[in-house]
């Protein structure tokens, strides 16, 4: 409140109202009302902002995940595995097969391999990124099979990566340390070869007494034993198909799908004679101690069951052993001896991490 000067009145004087202020205590004007501002609607929420809201959600949790594969512990990926197996530091694989089993693995004369094992070798080969021509066969025989050693054409002993070379998965050879077992790429069961003209046979106990030849180290020698039969035991089935042929032996027995390969090329020197047994011989790969490449080895096994479009397992076994079926065929009631499972054996899914941008698993 500002401070005025009071002016003094003589006495006879008449207040003049003029002279007093209007009002002797004299406040602030009072303030202005506000002038009145409309109030605005709320931004109405659209669809498309629903839409984009959703859409940048959705990306956040996607990063997330992925950076939760990528950084937090689990299975390996592919890059992993081959890391591991060290398969990219490979120029060429060396793999182990048997090369005198016509329609599994054979060597031909003119160095060519081919067989049903062979075109199996090559699948999984191929997965792991070799050309036909960087694969390496190298004959073996059985006993060799899980010491990871083959002999090349000069007789000289080399190590192999791996081996596909009809060899059974039994627990016995999965307890040793130096193999280990891929899952199972084709199911045959034991059967009996004679010489053409023999009489009908129904069970090994047929040969009670008698000369049988099988494979050393092999999962077909103890059934003739059981059953009675003499048994001679030798490193190479063509050993013992020569055994045959000049009768040194009654019957040669192994698994069928070996068997058969004789019988369709010498169909009239042999007859191939189904045993009946419940025993199911279950191929598989070794690759010694190397678990990264036996689950790439798996992976391979898997897409093959599983793609639609992959038919390299159908093709093989059309092949080498379906072509043979016929040659296979007794006579006798026309009953065709089994040769091995015209279908793939189930495959469990590997343990193998998938990153988002992958297709590891069809």
């Amino acid at each position: 409140m500002s401070r005025r000067t009071w002016l003094p009145r003589r006495r006879g004087d008449e207040a003049n109202p003029e002279d007093l202020p209007a009002d002797p205590f004299p406040t602030e004007p009072p303030p202005p009302e506000p002038e009145s501002v409309p109030m605005e609607a709320p931004p109405r929420v659209t669809l498309a902002a629903v839409r984009l809201a959703a859409l940048g959600l959705a990306l956040v949790l996607m990063i997330g995940i992925t950076m939760a594969r990528l950084f937090v512990g689990g299975p390996p990926s592919v890059e992993e595995l081959r890391a591991r197996a060290g398969v990219d530091n490979w120029s060429t694989i060396a793999i182990g097969v048997k090369d005198d089993q016509p329609g599994t693995a054979e060597r031909r004369e003119d160095g060519t391999w081919a067989g049903f094992d062979i075109e199996i070798a090559y699948m999984i080969a191929e997965d792991l990124g070799f050309r036909r021509s960087e694969v390496r066969f190298y004959g073996m025989e059985s006993e060799d099979r899980a010491r990871m050693q083959a002999n090349d054409p000069d007789g000289k002993r080399v190590p192999v990566q791996m081996v596909v070379a009809s060899y059974s998965i039994t627990p016995e050879r999965e307890a040793r340390d130096e193999v280990t077992f891929s899952q199972s790429y084709l199911y045959t069961e034991q059967s009996v070869l004679t010489l053409h003209g023999h009489e009908k046979v129904s069970a090994l106990e047929d040969f009670k007494g008698k000369d049988v030849c099988t494979l050393s180290t092999a999962t077909s020698a103890s059934a003739p034993e059981k059953a009675g039969a003499i048994t001679h035991q030798r490193n190479r089935i063509s050993e013992c198909i020569d055994d045959l042929r000049h009768s040194l032996v009654d019957a040669v027995t192994t698994d069928s799908a070996i068997l058969a390969g004789y019988k369709a090329r010498y169909p009239r020197d042999f007859d191939h004679w189904d045993l009946g047994l419940d025993t199911t011989e279950r191929w598989g790969v070794n690759v010694g101690q190397n678990e990264a490449l036996k689950t790439l080895v798996d992976l391979t096994l898997y897409r093959s069951l599983k793609d639609p479009q992959d038919n390299r397992w159908e093709v093989a076994y059309e092949k080498n052993f379906q072509s043979e079926v016929l040659a296979n065929n007794r006579k006798i009631n026309t009953v065709n001896t089994p040769i091995a499972q015209a279908q793939q054996p189930d495959v469990e899914k590997p343990r193998v991490r998938e990153q988002p941008w992958e297709r590891v698993f069809p």
